[in-house]
């Protein structure tokens, strides 16, 4: 009657009987007290199996069996490999149930040593050529990450099945060995075997990436071939394969395209436009799915929260966390719980965040993390706080605690606490296990102006070093104005062999600019060139901005009109300031109105570019005009290279007297630079007063900087006023201020050769001044007269 009722889906019946027979004194034998052991551990209900099964005499295999799947089942794996240790112990002997079920308990724990011990008792008991057997053991050591061993079992194996080529595919797919499952598929096929959605399902999430985008959809091509793209499993593996793959429009057409959409088939497309940063499709499917009423799940929330922290939505992440407070995933779900620290945080409401982390009932270290991370770009002191709480609680910081707290890092004044993580990453073992700490720490020396400690420290990583690595220390020293060690740290990358991306030679690049080195930008564009490197458009815009700035135009504009995508304003600005800095005035303001066509905005730096053309040229409409429009249209705030730029437009044609009402109506305290650049001017015309005014304000503000008084002497030298020019130099005396020689550089070969106004010391001096002699007379000869500076010839 027992098994009667369990057949026909009545297990609740069937427990009902049997507690009867035991009230009635009727001793169950032991096949009605397995089956009903099994149903107790259907039902979840293990505490009663457990008693039962301790009630019996002498438990069979199939007891054994019932106990050991039933515990692994319900994620219980240590107690379903105790009670295989018992059964060993009481002398029954294991069947291919019983190997199966051990071994999907050790794959949880990953426990590879006892896994070994199960493996060589398959063998004593020869069912290590069983296909069930043999497929457990290779889904055991494909999660213990012993992929060599699982592919020695499958050769091992001469009888095989579709399960079996599953389970190894599955293994290398886990592990993201794409072309190892590309030729087992290949094999599986030529050996006769047809390919079911596991195994479909199996190759596309290994294919869920960029470099096999071509490939998943040759395999898209068969799937609908072989009539399995209605089924549901590999419709959602689709889905995932084109959204981490980046081809979000495939993605969706296949989304469109399921039928009965299940909560992974939503996951998959929301993840997927979270990740390539289209966070309001992402939020517009987000609420599709809810229309259709399916409740989020711990993913589809995460990821919705992760979209919120990106966009810095605060009040759409406030809905969400109530939402997730109605389905109970705050604190049933670790992953949403971190997920909603995260988006508090990153929206500035740490409080909030740290409200949501003393809810939990459960923390784990990637929730402490996600605080963690929070406070240390606003408070460094509470997130070394919440570090020595994590400790306390017996949590094991990883290397993204230490990530996040080297990244607050960011000068001479927490440079000690940055030696003291340092120390603690060390001594955990962490320094070499993950890239992005080894960053951390060498932007943490860098920030710190400790270029000589970050070189030692970079030269302590393994070999072969990442390209990341390498961009961080180049760029490091860039950033610090080592361009010279720069340089030589990106020949020794090119040396080592290592692989340059855009972030390397976009950095390169940059050192090219502030060297003037033309010779070497050239080097570099060829090397991106010969090696095939794509040209986005970051690469181009360096490219472009390093040819202007070192003076080469032409090269600059070729690339700018070969780039085939100008979809950021950065790519813009390059050529347009490029054009304005070497007088192509006209240039740099045609580029501008095509840019306006292609509907791309300009920033600040766009008007910086085009007002200097206009100063270029003595548009001074036109330059007004776009001032306007830059702070009237564009809500753009005027910098202090905005106004210069003004000053020196309206000063350099004439337009004084408007140039210093414009200063004066400033809304910011005009600096240096402003009043500098209108003294300039006065100098160009020869206003005296303006003049005047200009250098008080100069001088007050920099009362040690020459080159005010330098400006204003000239200004007097050229009207004749000899008298205003001595009472400035008697001045500059009384202050103690004094006037630097002027000086020159020329390379001649490998040496630069160094020449200071009244200074003899060179050693090919007289040979100098014997060629200048002689050129000073063919001059003269020619009619020549140079101009001397009356008051700055002999030094103050």
């Amino acid at each position: 009657m027992i098994a009667g009722y369990v057949q026909a889906g009545l297990p609740e019946a069937a427990v009902e009987v049997f507690e009867k027979m035991k009230k009635l004194g009727c001793v169950p034998d032991q096949v009605a007290s397995v089956t009903v052991i099994n149903v107790y551990v259907g039902l979840g209900r293990l505490d009663e199996a457990c008693e039962l099964f301790a009630q019996m005499q002498k438990p069979n295999v199939v007891a054994w069996n019932v106990m050991i799947s039933g515990h692994a089942k319900r994620g219980y794996e240590a107690e379903a490999v105790n009670f295989f240790q018992r059964m060993r112990k009481s002398g029954v002997k294991s069947s291919r149930s019983t190997l199966g079920s051990v071994l999907s308990a050790i794959s949880n724990l990953a426990a590879v040593d006892f896994g070994l011990i199960i493996h060589a008792e398959a063998i004593k008991q020869g069912l290590d050529s069983n296909v069930y057997v043999g497929s457990s053991l290779i889904n055991m050591y494909a999660k213990c990450e012993k992929m060599e061993y699982a592919k020695k079992v499958f050769d091992s194996l001469y009888e095989r099945n579709v399960v079996l080529w599953n389970a190894l595919l599955g293994g290398y797919s886990q592990k993201g060995y794409a072309h190892e499952v590309v030729e087992l598929f290949s094999d599986m096929k030529n050996s006769g075997f047809d390919a079911d959605d596991f195994t479909y399902t199996s190759i596309l999430s290994s294919f869920a990436c960029l470099e096999y985008l071509e490939m998943g959809r040759q395999l898209h091509a068969l799937i609908i071939k072989k009539k399995f793209a209605s089924n549901l499993y590999v419709g959602n593996a689709l889905v995932d394969m084109y959204a981490k793959s980046g081809a979000l429009e495939e993605a969706r057409q296949q989304f469109e395209c399921i039928r009965n959409r299940d909560n992974v088939s939503w996951n998959a497309i929301i993840v997927g436009y979270v990740q390539e940063g289209d966070n309001f499709e992402a939020f517009n499917l987000f609420q599709r799915m809810n229309s259709f009423g399916i409740a989020p799940d711990e993913v589809s929330s995460a990821s919705i929260l992760s979209a919120c922290a990106s966009v810095q939505g605060l009040n759409q992440g406030r809905q969400l966390h109530c939402l997730s407070v109605k389905t109970g995933l705050e604190t049933s779900s670790i992953f949403v719980g971190s997920s909603l620290i995260d988006m508090y945080a990153k929206c500035g409401a740490i409080g909030a965040a740290h409200k949501v982390l003393s809810c939990m009932p459960q923390r784990n270290v990637v929730s402490m993390n996600a605080l963690i991370a929070g406070y240390a770009q606003n408070n460094l002191k509470e997130a070394a706080l919440l570090y020595q709480e994590m400790q306390a609680e017996g949590l094991n910081p990883n290397d993204i605690t230490f990530t996040s707290l080297l990244d607050a890092c960011d000068g001479a004044e927490t440079f000690n606490l940055g030696i003291q993580i340092h120390g603690l990453v060390v001594k955990r073992g962490l320094l070499f296990d993950d890239d992005f700490l080894c960053i951390s720490l060498l932007i943490m020396y860098m920030n710190s102006k400790r270029n000589t400690d970050a070189s030692i420290l970079f030269k302590e990583f393994p070999n072969p070093k990442s390209t990341v690595l390498w961009t961080a220390i180049i760029s490091g020293h860039i950033q610090n104005d080592f361009i010279e060690e720069a340089l030589q740290f990106y020949q020794e990358m090119h040396r080592c062999n290592v692989l340059h991306d855009q972030a390397t030679f976009v950095s390169v690049l940059r050192a090219c600019v502030v060297l003037s080195s033309l010779r070497d930008g050239t080097e570099i564009h060829s090397l991106i060139f010969h090696t095939g490197y794509d040209l986005d458009e970051l690469t181009c815009s360096a490219l472009v901005d390093m040819y202007a700035k070192c003076g080469d135009v032409k090269s600059s504009a070729q690339v700018f009109d070969e780039m085939t995508k100008k979809d950021f304003v950065i790519s813009w600005n390059s050529m347009i300031v490029g054009f304005a800095k070497n007088g192509y005035t006209e240039d740099a303001l045609k580029i501008f109105d095509e840019m306006k066509q292609t509907n791309v905005i300009p920033d600040d730096v766009t008007f910086l570019g085009v007002l200097t053309a206009c100063s270029h040229t003595g548009r001074v409409s036109e330059g007004r005009h776009i001032f306007e429009t830059m702070v009237n249209y564009y809500g753009i705030q005027p910098r202090v290279d905005h106004c210069s730029c003004m000053v020196d437009l309206l000063g350099r044609w004439g337009l004084l007297k408007e140039a210093e009402e414009f200063i004066n109506k400033l809304t910011f305290e005009p600096d240096a630079k402003i009043w500098g650049t209108l003294l300039g001017a006065c100098g160009i015309h020869g206003d005296d007063i303006r003049g005047r005014r200009a250098a008080k304000k100069l001088i007050e503000l920099e009362p040690e900087n020459t080159s005010s008084y330098v400006q204003l002497s000239n200004i007097y030298a050229a009207l004749g006023n000899w008298n205003e020019v001595n009472t400035l130099r008697r001045e500059m005396r009384e202050k103690g201020v004094k006037k630097l020689p002027g000086c020159s550089w020329i390379v001649v070969g490998q040496k630069s050769n160094l020449f200071v106004a009244g200074d003899t010391s060179h050693p090919s001096a007289a040979n100098i001044h014997a060629v200048l002699k002689d050129l000073t007379a063919l001059m003269k000869k020619d009619g020549y007269v140079h101009e001397i500076d009356s008051f700055w010839h002999d030094e103050v």
